[in-house]
Formats: C-alpha cells, structure tokens, sequence
C-alpha cells in the first residue's frame, strides 16, 4: 500500500505526463500502451528518492520499484489473453513505459484488474472501463487512484495543473460519430485524441470518457 501511496506523492510533486494508447485490430485484438513521465521534475523526484521518509511515509529505494515492477509484469504475463508484455524503466529521467497485446479488451480489462489487485493487494481497480461490441466502442478512463488523490491538500492537488493526461484511440477502420467534444480526430479519420490536465480529470472523471461508432 505505501507503494500506491508513495506514488502520489511523486505525482503531486511533480510535472508529470501521462499517455495511454489504445490500439484495435480488424478482429478486436490489439496493444495497449501506458507512459508515465516525470522528466520534467527528475531533479526534483532524485531529491526525494534520497529521503529516508516523506509526509511520514517511508520512501522506498530504486531497487524496491523495480521489485514491484517486476511483480506486476509477471503476474500480467500470467493472464488469459495477455502477450508481449514490455516495461522499460528509465531511473535517470524518470519515466516509465508499459504496453502488451491482447486479444479482446475484455482480457485487458480483467487482466489490468487481476494485475493491480495482488500488487496493492486490494480492490482499487474493479470498476469497468471498457467495451467493444460490433462497431461501438465505450471507454472511460483507466486511471484508479483519483480517490486517493482527493485525500491530498489543494495546495498539493494545485500543481496537477503543470501536467498533461493524454488519450489515444486507434482503429484500422474509419470513424464514423463520436461523442467527447474535446476528441481531435487525425487526418486519417481513424484516430482519436483528448488532451486535458490531471487536475481537471480529478475534478471530473467523465472528461476523457467516449462512444465511437465506427463506419460500417
């Protein structure tokens, strides 16, 4: 738990950029990406991995992140629908970079959630994000730690301003209609994006949520 929570901490104290990448197949298969950067605050983030403790929590070594890391990565590699799991870990500017194939985002979506419960050891992540049926796809944001967040002070939670939450949707067919206003459509017309800031996805959670209706 002191690892989700130390986490934050990181994330409040820093500039912080988030991408996650949602990419389909014809057959609904595909390869999901997750990049967490803190390049732009790496001075910042090496003076508190050099803390023994921080807001009375112990700060843990490079080596126990890698550890969890680690855990994580196999415990993913074990689920049903799940292959070519990659994490690299980049300490010196602190950005890490996850993605895997799945065949179904029904076994992402479980295999995230079997994934998050062993490594924090409880139910953070049990809520439904994602769904693909025949032309239509429904997502909302796959992010599980917005309620621990609020926990903080709004002095903290005030510099989620400098950061960037950015959302790609790929398909190999063309989009027909979607639904988020903020969604920037690419020239192919088979991508989507939605750019925002985590404070104001803390503030509303449905900003990045979106109904696509692919072309038939």
């Amino acid at each position: 738990m002191r690892y989700l929570y130390f986490c934050l901490i990181l994330f409040l104290t820093s500039c912080i950029e988030i991408i996650e990448d949602l990419k389909f197949n014809l057959d609904g298969s595909g390869t999901f990406k997750y990049v967490i950067n803190l390049s732009g605050s790496k001075t910042k983030v090496t003076s508190i991995l050099a803390l023994d403790s921080l807001h009375g929590e112990k700060v843990p070594k490079v080596s126990d992140i890698r550890t969890k890391i680690g855990e994580f990565k196999r415990t993913l590699q074990e689920q049903e629908g799940i292959s070519n799991v990659l994490i690299t870990e980049d300490y010196t500017n602190f950005i890490i970079k996850f993605q895997c194939d799945f065949k179904s985002v029904e076994d992402l979506e479980q295999a995230l959630k079997n994934s998050i419960k062993k490594l924090y050891q409880n139910n953070y992540y049990e809520y439904d994000w994602v769904s693909f049926k025949g032309k239509v796809l429904t997502r909302k944001t796959p992010i599980f730690y917005l309620d621990d967040i609020r926990k903080f002070g709004d002095k903290d939670i005030d510099k989620l301003k400098t950061g960037t939450y950015t959302s790609v949707t790929r398909f190999p067919t063309k989009i027909d209609t979607f639904e988020n206003k903020n969604s920037l459509r690419s020239k192919s017309n088979m991508a989507l994006m939605i750019k925002t800031t985590p404070d104001l996805l803390l503030n509303d959670q449905t900003i990045l949520n979106n109904k696509i209706i692919l072309k038939k």
